[in-house]
């Protein structure tokens, strides 16, 4: 094991974090703002990556080809909250049966399993070959961060609007919200479409990064999105209080989640258990708050009790 070897590894990981960290934001919109765990994500950032490398073999501009990509994953995020809002099925169901049909249509849309795209011949915003020895303004690394910046300035903005206000009622108390007259329904719905653009966006950057969409390119995508944004709570949690902060906590999980596969594979761990080391990371943060309630934190009521007595 050379320590070189990792450390030249660690621009492509913090890249690929990047990348994955715009899909994390919008999973954090579902996961911890509407309350919802969507299993969409894991067909929409498929579909992102090939609306986007198609619309690029087709002779479509890359901007072009990105936005189409993350309407895309936006119309998807539509499917999947009709199915729960319209047509009464729980959301976690919506989620599975979009992701399902998903697969047919990206098999649709690139006509095969695979389709490549290379940085000689197309103009791409990003690629693998630009992380190292390039001018800054077209290193990877810088044109993600700027990209994520924007992304959560905007929607910084965006959830302190009325319309972003009743989002975020709606993730907290549906029922409450209601009463106050928001339509909670409309709310899940946008959400859902708002997280899953990001998602094909996500997609669509991740596509020309590794230069090439695949059929399967998204399995295991609420996996890696839920690691980004439990490790980016578990650790910037008690520093980011702020809004935009939080958003930007999960885009530090997913490179920090990035850096630990990373070393996983310099320490010559068998690659094929990257995907079980992902569930059990996902499962002990996750079960971190509760185990802290439960076993190192008093309850209150005992307090209580021996203070009455």
């Amino acid at each position: 094991m050379n320590f070189l070897n990792l450390l030249n590894a660690l621009p492509g990981a913090v890249a690929q974090g990047l990348i994955w960290g715009i899909a994390a934001i919008g999973i954090y919109i579902t996961f911890r703002i509407l309350d919802i765990a969507d299993l969409t994500v894991d067909g929409s950032i498929g579909t992102g990556g090939a609306v986007c490398i198609m619309m690029m073999l087709s002779g479509h501009n890359v901007y072009v080809s990105m936005l189409v990509a993350t309407l895309a994953g936006m119309a998807a995020g539509l499917v999947t909250g009709l199915f729960h809002t319209f047509m009464g099925i729980p959301a976690i169901l919506a989620g599975i049966l979009t992701q399902f049909g998903l697969y047919s249509i990206n098999l649709k849309i690139m006509g095969k399993a695979n389709q490549a795209i290379g940085a000689d011949k197309y103009d791409l915003l990003v690629a693998l070959r630009y992380v190292k020895n390039v001018p800054f303004y077209k290193n990877t690394i810088f044109v993600v961060t700027v990209v994520v910046i924007i992304l959560i300035a905007i929607l910084y903005w965006f959830f302190g609007t009325e319309m972003g206000c009743a989002l975020r009622a709606t993730g907290c108390n549906s029922n409450m919200s209601r009463a106050q007259g928001i339509n909670t329904n409309f709310s899940k719905v946008l959400g859902l479409m708002i997280s899953n653009g990001l998602v094909g966006l996500s997609g669509a950057l991740l596509c020309q990064y590794q230069g090439f969409a695949d059929i399967n390119m998204g399995r295991g995508a609420i996996v890696i999105g839920l690691a980004a944004v439990i490790i980016g709570e578990a650790i910037f949690g008690k520093i980011f209080k702020n809004f935009g902060l939080k958003l930007l906590a999960a885009v530090l999980g997913s490179i920090l989640y990035y850096f630990v596969v990373q070393t996983v594979i310099w320490l010559g761990i068998d690659t094929d258990l990257l995907k079980l080391l992902s569930a059990v990371v996902v499962g002990i943060f996750l079960a971190v708050p509760y185990w802290k309630a439960k076993y190192f934190t008093k309850p209150s009521a005992k307090k209580g009790g021996k203070a009455h007595a």
